[in-house]
């Protein structure tokens, strides 16, 4: 088949989101979700633009990848291609050549799903593991239990509570309320909802956005975050199951979430809220 490079621009971000939300299934390990670009697009259209792109064949788009950072791409692609030996030696050729605009000269590393052939075909040519992840799944065919704090979906008038939580959980001044209701006017956060939780002091201690891929499809939750002042009190794993239980109402099959496995507490926190970890995954890096 004959696979097209393309830069879909903001007029085809609709697009690679809808594969996105097409290819997640439970069957499915964790991999790159419309989610990820709905929360990308806190920094607009044009920069979420310039950091996607996108492989075709016969006008059906059969990969996406997300610039994370410059030299950081998160890919994945159509389940049924995922072992396609032509998609797998293109998508190479592409990740390896700099002046075909995907990732740059020198170090970079890069996120596939597993059983991918593109991660067997980069290992054979030098690309080497790197930082491992610890994929993690809950379950929503049964009710979620009462997460044991207030739980408010964030609004416009709530904005600067979510982001002051964001902030001073993850010790960056970037998402700003302006950035919120960004994110909030693009088209993925349909399926979305911005979640604060309140302990018995009617404080805010942590926050939460969920983003579902439609009913009967896994829901991601990206980002998670605990008030700096707040730490150390099971709010972490309060707000994760507030955010299973908020995707089990926006119809989900499932919870998902990613994080470092050098990030313990993190995964603490998720299987106390009842998400179950799969094997880790290691990115794969490419040396400078």
């Amino acid at each position: 088949m004959t696979i097209v490079l393309d830069e879909p621009g903001v007029d085809g971000l609709t697009g690679a989101v809808d594969a996105l939300r097409a290819w997640q299934d439970d069957r499915t390990p964790l991999q790159l979700h419309p989610g990820d670009l709905g929360w990308a697009w806190a920094l607009g259209a044009e920069r979420l633009a310039a950091a996607v792109r996108t492989w075709s064949a016969d006008g059906r788009i059969v990969a996406v990848g997300y610039l994370d950072d410059p030299d950081l791409l998160r890919l994945t692609t159509a389940p049924e291609l995922r072992r396609d030996g032509d998609l797998a030696r293109r998508l190479r050729a592409d990740l390896d050549d700099p002046e075909r605009g995907v990732l740059p000269a020198g170090k970079a590393g890069l996120e596939v799903p597993d059983g991918a052939l593109l991660r067997e075909v980069l290992l054979e040519a030098g690309w080497v593991p790197d930082e491992p992840w610890t994929p993690l799944r809950r379950d929503l065919a049964d009710p979620v239990g009462d997460s044991g704090l207030r739980i408010e979906v964030a609004g416009p008038e709530t904005a600067g509570v979510r982001t002051a939580v964001h902030r001073s959980a993850f010790g960056s001044p970037a998402f700003t309320e302006e950035r919120w209701h960004t994110l909030a006017a693009g088209p993925v956060y349909a399926d979305a909802r911005c979640l604060i939780g309140y302990d018995d002091r009617g404080e805010a201690v942590a926050a939460a956005t969920v983003w579902s891929a439609g009913p009967g499809r896994p829901g991601l939750l990206e980002p998670v975050g605990v008030h700096a002042d707040h730490r150390g009190r099971g709010h972490g794993t309060a707000i994760s199951v507030a955010a299973a239980a908020a995707l089990r109402d926006l119809g989900a099959s499932s919870a998902l979430v990613g994080t470092p496995t050098s990030n313990a507490v993190a995964v603490a926190a998720y299987r106390a809220a009842g998400f179950e970890p799969s094997p880790e995954r290691p990115d794969l890096s490419r040396a400078a």
